[in-house]
């Protein structure tokens, strides 16, 4: 029997864990919304000394266990200065464009919990002050950025005085919708789509009583966005891992956002040639659509764990997003086609 998910689940919990700010380095708050739902499941949990969430789901047989492995943080900044004139200065965390944030809502958590809200403005935002090309020349570098926050803060000493210093983490409004037409829009789907395809897969094997070929674990990480998220605590006993990120949707990529992109290469080097024949050989057979497709500036928990000395098979699937890193888009159709190709995986006992 292979259960099935339910898609409305699956998109309510993708609500709440994009709308639980979580840039990398500072994402409890995920883990544990993310780790309170597989209790509610029935599914035990554990945590890494270094952060991460390990769910298990208990199978038919024992070893080789399964892993899949999706990622909770986010892109995100960090105060690197307060200016003279009381904004702050952003030092980036993840790799991405500056210009992709200019007019973005964001918020700057204190290291006493407290937060404000802000918005991300060119240094020479105002079109009456400065000429339209002087202003945008500069927006694909932080220094020609600046957050405003909400708050009377029109020095560096008014800033302070609310309790915001250098290192206090900053985070990006998500700003998540579901149209009517299946697509979701937001920041952060990478890779908060796939954490929710976990929860939304464990749920459909314990709603209808499945039992998994061999033990699951569900790894989240919560590193993935600086390259060492998965470089540690995924149990000995694994002998496959299925890394669960997002596929690249654009020019010159063979993703799109319905099927489940599979992935042979990306910039960290080929993935393994065997467990990537099983899984597209599980789509073709239970008739989920899928792209095989190479992301060059990309890499994923497989290749941290791989760097890290893992000797486990490692294999990378997700749902095609457009426009990766910045307001990206996928279609719940996407979602479900990763989800069954996952179930399939789970399924299989060789």
């Amino acid at each position: 029997m292979t259960p099935a998910i339910r898609p409305e689940y699956l998109k309510q919990h993708l609500l709440k864990l994009l709308n639980t700010p979580s840039p990398t380095g500072n994402t409890e708050k995920a883990i544990d919304l993310v780790g309170a739902e597989f209790a509610n499941l029935g599914l035990p949990t554990q945590r890494t000394a270094k952060g991460a969430l390990i769910a298990t789901l208990s199978g038919a047989s024992t070893r080789p266990a399964k892993a899949l492995s999706a990622h909770v943080d986010t892109l995100g900044g960090m105060v690197k200065e307060i200016k003279s004139n009381g904004r702050l200065v952003i030092s980036s965390l993840g790799g991405y464009y500056p210009g992709s944030i200019v007019g973005e809502y964001c918020r700057v958590e204190t290291v006493q919990g407290k937060t404000y809200s802000g918005t991300v403005l060119l240094n020479k935002q105002s079109v009456h002050i400065h000429r339209i090309g002087q202003m945008h020349d500069g927006a694909d570098d932080f220094a020609n950025l600046e957050v405003r926050l909400d708050a009377q803060a029109a020095s560096k000493e008014e800033t302070e005085a609310l309790g915001i210093q250098v290192g206090d983490f900053i985070s990006w409004d998500p700003r998540p919708q579901i149209t009517e037409t299946g697509f979701i829009k937001s920041r952060h789907l990478d890779d908060k789509a796939c954490v929710a395809i976990f929860l939304a897969v464990a749920e459909a094997f314990q709603r209808e009583a499945v039992t998994p070929a061999r033990t699951t674990y569900f790894y989240i990480s919560p590193y993935e966005e600086v390259g060492h998220g998965a470089s540690s605590g995924i149990p000995d006993d694994v002998g496959e891992l299925v890394v669960a990120d997002i596929g690249i949707v654009g020019a010159g990529q063979n993703s799109d956002e319905y099927g489940v992109s599979i992935c042979p290469k990306d910039g960290g080097g080929p993935y393994d040639l065997k467990l990537r024949r099983k899984l597209v050989s599980l789509a073709e057979a239970a008739g989920i659509p899928y792209n095989l497709d190479i992301f060059i500036h990309y890499s994923s928990d497989g290749t941290a764990a791989w760097r890290a000395g893992a000797t486990f098979r490692v294999g990378l699937i997700g749902p095609g997003v457009d426009a990766s890193h910045a307001y990206e888009r996928t279609h719940e159709e996407s979602l479900i086609n990763t989800a069954r190709l996952i179930i399939e995986f789970m399924g299989e006992g060789s």
